[in-house]
């Protein structure tokens, strides 16, 4: 049995499914909490008042590295009281910026993968974030070729997939989406009558993350494992 016979399009999101994203962010709030943390009074969880800030700003600066690096200047400044010495936030600033410039690194299996699904039916890229930075990595993956159309969201919620998925000209039903994020990539699709497949990543964002779902989530343990789920193999 071809379960790809059952759609029109496979779509794929980018961060943390088919590159590292996570990691590099990770690393840099162990160094946010190294520079900033000497400065914040006793008893305060730098790293709890950063994800606090950043919650707060994604209303007016969305996602990505750009919108981090305002993050931790705004959270650094707060949480100090504007203790927090110049030379620190110089260090954020740069440390944002060198986030700009890494160099794309591939998960395993991600080109054979695409190959192969895209041999059978047409898939697309769905990703969020800032537009300059996402499309530089799309550009510099030596991926692009792969997707009929690549798409970066502010937001992935159901309006913003429904918009899509009309402008594909495709029903939900006949669309699947493979991400890493339940919240972002699964549950959104599937409450438009779509489908969804969760490759869980070693790390996820703290406000990534969903406790609690009644949703029945079909879940792989590798990318690699998606055409076999699809029936390609």
């Amino acid at each position: 049995m071809r379960r790809i016979d059952d759609f029109d399009i496979v779509a794929f999101d980018a961060d943390d499914t088919l590159w590292k994203s996570e990691d590099g962010f990770q690393a840099a709030e162990a160094r946010f909490a190294e520079l900033v943390g000497p400065f914040a009074p006793a008893g305060v969880d730098v790293l709890d008042a950063l994800h606090a800030v950043e919650r707060l700003d994604i209303a007016s600066q969305g996602y990505g590295v750009k919108a981090f690096t305002l993050s931790m200047v705004r959270a650094a400044i707060s949480m100090t009281d504007g203790a927090v010495p110049t030379d620190v936030i110089r260090q954020l600033v740069d440390l944002g910026t060198a986030m700009l410039v890494e160099p794309v690194e591939l998960l395993a299996h991600v080109p054979q993968v695409l190959e192969r699904v895209g041999r059978e039916i047409r898939i697309v890229l769905i990703t969020k974030g800032d537009l300059v930075h996402q499309t530089r990595k799309v550009t510099t993956s030596g991926l692009e070729h792969h997707f009929s159309d690549v798409e970066i969201v502010l937001e992935k919620d159901p309006p913003a997939y429904a918009k899509l998925i009309d402008r594909f000209g495709v029903a939900p039903e006949r669309f699947c989406m493979v991400g890493n994020s339940v919240k972002s990539d699964v549950l959104p699709v599937m409450a438009l009558g779509g489908h969804a497949v969760h490759v869980p990543y070693h790390l996820t964002w703290d406000l990534e993350v969903v406790d609690d779902h009644r949703e029945d989530v079909m879940e792989l343990a590798s990318l690699s494992d998606l055409p076999a789920w699809l029936g390609l193999d």
